[in-house]
């Protein structure tokens, strides 16, 4: 028996990748969050699967049923949003499985915030614009952040970020980072993208909040903020250019 951790993608069946198809496909229990995921993906589902959504159990009662499925020799397909390397809770789940002594491996997926770049067509690193990616969260009423890894600490770079687990708290954060990139720096907010309630929003740091409100977004979204979402005029990339040295 074996608990398979699998990416399912930002919601859209048809952006699973073909090995998490064959796991879910030969999984007789599933366990998912109902609020992310588009019906088709559970449609790959063995007949007579134990279908369980998570949204509202707490740690115990998720790793409760994993238990009773090992007991009766039945592998898990542990259905994540997006990609399982970030904000899944696999670390505490799989610590768990390693204490109870049950099997368990991870299949990745495409992350919210690729789907959300690719649905704009945007590249996320432009040549002497910005290099790098930072994924973050923002964080009130949750989990604090570590010491270091403030907001404005990753802005002050001028990377382009990516916010997560932040719909609710939009207008803070834009004013926040606006001391960083300036009120007209572009921001891009994708929700359920993909799926058939896709959303995408496209404005600045100076509007983009009341975008949001407007919207009623409340969960299931990813912003994405930087000069890097407009860019304009930029470098070639070295990679292709024809004077680069040939080997």
């Amino acid at each position: 028996m074996t608990v398979h951790f699998i990416g399912a993608g930002p919601g859209a069946a048809d952006l699973l990748t073909l090995r998490a198809v064959r796991l879910i496909e030969s999984s007789q229990v599933c366990l998912y969050a109902g609020t992310y995921l588009d019906d088709a993906v559970l449609a790959h589902c063995p007949p007579g699967a134990r279908r369980v959504d998570t949204q509202h159990l707490t740690l115990d009662e998720i790793i409760d049923d994993i238990v009773a499925a090992d007991a009766l020799g039945h592998d898990v397909a542990r259905l994540c949003s997006g990609d399982p390397s970030v904000y899944s809770a696999v670390a505490e789940q799989g610590r768990r499985l390693d204490a109870a002594g049950i099997a368990w491996d991870v299949c990745p997926g495409v992350p919210a915030y690729a789907a959300t770049a690719a649905r704009v067509g945007r590249e996320l690193t432009v040549p002497e614009v910005t290099q790098s990616v930072v994924l973050t969260r923002a964080q009130r009423d949750s989990t604090p952040m570590p010491a270091g890894e403030e907001l404005a600490n990753f802005a002050r770079t001028g990377a382009t970020l990516v916010l997560h687990l932040a719909i609710r708290h939009t207008r803070r954060l834009a004013h926040e980072l606006a001391e960083h990139y300036g009120t007209d720096c572009p921001v891009v907010v994708g929700s359920q993208v993909s799926s058939p309630d896709e959303l995408i929003l496209r404005g600045t740091l100076a509007d983009i909040a009341d975008q949001v409100e407007d919207a009623g977004l409340r969960q299931a979204a990813v912003i994405l903020v930087g000069p890097a979402l407009a860019a304009h005029g930029f470098a070639e990339s070295h990679l292709y250019s024809c004077s680069r040295e040939r080997t």
